[in-house]
């Protein structure tokens, strides 16, 4: 069994063991999300023929290992696959149940009679249907199975989409246990709903397309304009028409076809037939379903231009290029859109009226509030916001309008109770309101916490560190060697911890020739950055979104990390022509040597953390940091990205300041033999051409550092060596094209 630390707060939840029925695409996900967490995961599903009767269940997990859905390989570990006929009174060792099986009432109730003798008194069991009401899931169940029994719908890929839909009992200690489950362990935005055909996020949202597309006919609009119109709502670039190719149009009859049965005839999903749409059954009668059959409403020619349906002849055509800036006000102006005389305004209008006539209307019967019905579509369909607040934000004349395209009976009433969201009212909120920083500047600000706690907040763009942050993080590291007994380095922003050195400001000192303005950069970083690691007091790093070159080595130098488990953390600054100037190559040596039991060890660790500094992409998630020594595996992992600052708050109490003395180097390596063994494989690569020589010439540069180390070469002369490899490659031509290519495009050059 692996020995993969469980995520932060797992270990609280008595959620020890999962047995997930159903090893498909669904299914397979949700196991990987569990394991992800650090939870052991029983993966059945029916039995396959004598002597390979776990083969679909080893199918469904080579799928997910296939698909990405696993942190790295040590979560696979925890998995153990078997089927439902040899098998299935694992499900007493489970303290959660989740049944993925196929959408049939009779198979389900058959194997709940089965599940029923086998449950621990309070294991969870859930179905995972979009379809079938959970009242009709337990009928004939005894009275603790139905208060255990739940709808747990994920939303596919498990790893990936955000939301979790749980209806429950009048009980609600099921429901409570496995919502705090959903988030802490899977990392889910969990929202309750009634037991009704569809939930929240698939009755709207099937409704909402519904609409779209029904609409987009009547009013003659291309598919390239609804689309538009829609970006401007804040729905993702696939728009209605892209979202329809890539869900499959050849679903839309069964999933649509079911709703639409299971709900009234006077219902909107029913007066707006999807499924009876001619364009719709034409395309499916072609076999064009999409993405998946390479043509839908959208394909690519024989020589790869974007073609586009015509929606009244049915032939394509080349892609008009229309897009959201085309629209009124560039789309950017949603009143001024849905004021506007023209197609594109009328269309908006009868969509966005319909769609939030329908939330208002149904709101009551499928969600507790308004909150739920927004974050459904958020979450669900990824909406920058859902519909009710996209009608908060228009102006009372927009409404107006919009109101007299509702249907009769809207209750509009419901907008008098405001909708209050969880949001995030912790310490550094509190203090930012106050507005009162301890320091600050136009790229990062200092705040105390209270407690004698501080936060250091980078705003820069995209949380660059430029010589202000530094100002800030310099008063932060004195006030750590004086009152201030921790401090957390993040803020809430969800997309990025910090992205490296200011590549801009680079830039410019390359082009004005100011070699001594960026050598004391680097300098100056150095200082800093080890200020903080031998700092009286210790510092947590609150890592989310991207932690890239410097921003992965400000983390390496924080007394601990608390990384949201999607943290995308890596060193890629060999990618620009350049080598890590703050530490990144000493701190994973740092790791090699603290883990190393002797000569050769050391020199397979050293190797690895090579082989980290010279990725080309940054580790996928924080379980894959922690396996390069990018992150300190012991670290705290979060699987939900809001509570990364809080947990970071909390482990800063368990942490006791680190010791700046340098450790005494027991292990030393011949330098040449350590350089020579890092290259001979790239210089393979090389050779066959799967490098280019200015790569291979970059990554021994890197290697210079990591051999020097190896050979016990001292934290001083290390890093005078990183500055001298650092100027010596920021002075070359090569290096200014890479960081313009990068500065322009935001991907290296090649």
């Amino acid at each position: 069994m692996s020995t993969i630390k469980t995520a932060f707060g797992v270990e609280d939840l008595g959620c020890r063991r999962v047995a997930v029925i159903g090893a498909g695409n669904m299914g397979g996900g949700i196991a990987a999300q569990f394991a992800n967490a650090g939870i052991a995961v029983d993966l059945l599903d029916r039995a396959g023929p004598d002597g390979v009767r776990d083969a679909p269940a080893e199918q469904g997990l080579a799928q997910q290992i296939a698909r990405q859905a696993f942190m790295g390989e040590a979560p696979v570990s925890l998995v153990r696959v078997g089927n439902t006929e040899d098998h299935l009174e694992r499900v007493a060792e489970a303290d959660w149940i989740v049944e993925v099986i196929l959408e049939d009432l009779d198979l389900k109730r058959a194997l709940y009679e089965r599940i029923e003798p086998l449950r621990k008194p309070d294991a969870i069991v859930s179905s995972n249907t979009s379809t079938i009401l959970r009242g009709r899931l337990i009928e004939g169940r005894g009275a603790a199975f139905q208060d255990h029994f739940l709808i747990s719908h994920f939303f596919n890929p498990p790893r990936r989409m955000a939301l979790l839909e749980l209806i429950g009992s009048e009980d609600r200690v099921a429901f409570d246990r496995a919502a705090e489950i959903g988030r802490k362990a899977l990392g889910k935005t969990v929202i309750e709903c009634r037991d009704t055909p569809g939930f929240i996020a698939n009755r709207l949202g099937c409704t909402w397309l519904s609409v779209a597309v029904v609409e987009a006919l009547r009013l003659g609009l291309t598919v390239e304009e609804a689309d538009a119109v829609h970006m401007a709502f804040g729905v993702p670039r696939t728009g209605v028409f892209g979202l329809l190719d890539l869900v499959g149009l050849d679903v839309v009859k069964p999933i649509w076809g079911s709703l639409m049965a299971a709900l009234p005839r006077t219902d909107a999903i029913n007066a707006f037939d999807l499924p009876g749409q001619g364009v719709i059954t034409d395309l499916v009668s072609a076999g064009r379903f999409g993405r998946k059959s390479r043509a839908g409403f959208f394909r690519k020619s024989e020589s790869g231009a974007l073609e586009a349906l015509d929606l009244n002849s049915g032939v394509y055509r080349a892609h008009s290029g229309f897009a959201q800036k085309d629209l009124p006000g560039a789309g950017r102006d949603l009143d001024l859109l849905l004021n506007n005389d023209t197609a594109s305004g009328a269309y908006a209008r009868a969509v966005l009226a319909q769609v939030v006539g329908y939330a208002l209307t149904h709101a009551g019967e499928i969600a507790p509030s308004l909150k739920e019905t927004d974050l459904g579509m958020e979450l669900g369909y990824a909406w920058r916001a859902g519909p009710v607040a996209l009608w908060r934000e228009l102006s009372p004349e927009t409404q107006a309008r919009l109101r007299a395209q509702m249907p009769e009976g809207v209750p509009f009433e419901a907008l008098a109770t405001p909708v209050v969201r969880s949001g995030e009212a912790d310490r550094l909120s509190r203090a930012q309101a106050a507005g009162q920083a301890l320091a600050q500047n136009s790229s990062a600000a200092l705040w105390d916490l209270g407690d004698d706690v501080i936060c250091l907040d980078i705003r820069s763009k995209m949380h660059a560190l430029g010589p202000e942050v530094f100002d800030i993080l310099e008063e932060g590291v004195s006030r750590l060697n004086g009152a201030a007994r921790g401090m957390v380095v993040g803020n809430h922003n969800p997309r990025v911890f910090s992205a490296g050195a200011d590549l801009s400001k680079m830039v410019a000192w390359i082009e004005g020739g100011k070699w001594a303005a960026i050598e004391a950069f680097i300098t100056r970083g150095q200082m800093v950055l080890a200020a903080l690691r031998t700092a009286h007091t210790p510092s947590v790093a609150a890592m989310r979104g991207l932690a890239l070159g410097g921003g992965c080595e400000l983390a390496m130098h924080c007394t601990g990390t608390v990384a949201h488990a999607e943290t995308r953390i890596g060193l890629p600054e060999h990618l620009v022509g350049l080598v890590p100037g703050w530490g990144g190559c000493r701190r994973l040596l740092d790791r090699a040597r603290a883990t190393a039991s002797h000569e050769a060890d050391l020199s397979d660790r050293i190797t690895r953390a090579f082989h980290a500094a010279t990725l080309e992409a940054p580790a996928g998630s924080a379980r894959e940091a922690g396996d390069l020594a990018l992150l300190d595996p012991s670290q705290p992992v979060v699987m939900h990205d809001d509570d990364v600052f809080a947990a970071a708050l909390a482990h800063l109490d368990t942490l006791e300041p680190r010791q700046g003395a340098q450790e005494v180097v027991t292990l030393r390596l011949d330098r040449q033999a350590v350089l020579s063994g890092l290259l001979s494989e790239r210089e393979t690569a090389r050779d066959e051409g799967r490098i280019t020589p200015n790569a291979f010439a970059l990554q021994s540069r890197i290697a210079e550092i990591f051999a020097a180390g190896g050979a016990g070469t001292s934290e001083a002369d290390l890093a005078a060596l990183e500055s001298e490899v650092f100027m010596a490659l920021v002075a070359t031509p090569e290096t200014l094209a890479r960081i313009g290519h990068m500065l322009r495009t935001g991907k290296p050059l090649h």
